[in-house]
C-alpha cells in the first residue's frame, strides 16, 4: 500500500479514483474550516454557552451601548437564564474586555464599568 498525504491508497485503485476521493475529503475540509456562521435572529442558543457565551449574547442584544456596572451584568444574565456565580462571570468579563477585546472596561466612582468597544 502507498500512502500519500495521509490518504492510505490501495494498489488496485485507480487515479482517477484516489482523485476522487482527495477531492471530496479536501472539500469536507474546507467546508469545516472556512464555514460562515449565521448571522442575526439565526444564531442558536448554543453559540452562547457558559458564562462566556451569555455575555457574548448581551453583547449581540446591544446591552453594552451604554455603561454597565457588575450588578446589572449579572441581573440580565440572570433574566437571560445564565446563572453563574460572580467569580465565573467575572472571569470572561476581564478576558473580554483585553486590549482588542468586545468589551472596555474602566473605572467610574471607584466602581469597574463595561462597555462596547468602539
Amino acid at each position: 500500500m502507498a500512502k500519500m498525504y495521509g490518504f492510505i491508497t490501495s494498489n488496485n485503485m485507480s487515479d482517477a479514483d484516489t482523485l476522487k476521493k482527495l477531492s471530496a475529503r479536501v472539500e469536507r475540509l474546507e467546508e469545516a474550516v472556512f464555514r460562515k456562521k449565521q448571522k442575526g435572529a439565526d444564531l442558536a442558543q448554543e453559540d452562547f454557552k457558559g458564562a462566556t457565551g451569555g455575555i457574548r449574547f448581551l453583547i449581540s442584544k446591544g446591552f453594552f451601548d451604554r455603561k454597565r456596572f457588575f450588578g446589572e451584568i449579572k441581573e440580565a444574565l440572570a433574566a437571560n437564564n445564565y446563572h453563574y456565580s460572580k467569580q465565573a462571570v467575572q472571569t470572561p468579563l476581564g478576558a473580554l474586555s483585553k486590549p482588542g477585546g468586545l468589551l472596555v472596561a474602566f473605572k467610574e466612582s471607584g466602581k469597574k464599568v463595561y462597555a462596547k468597544r468602539k
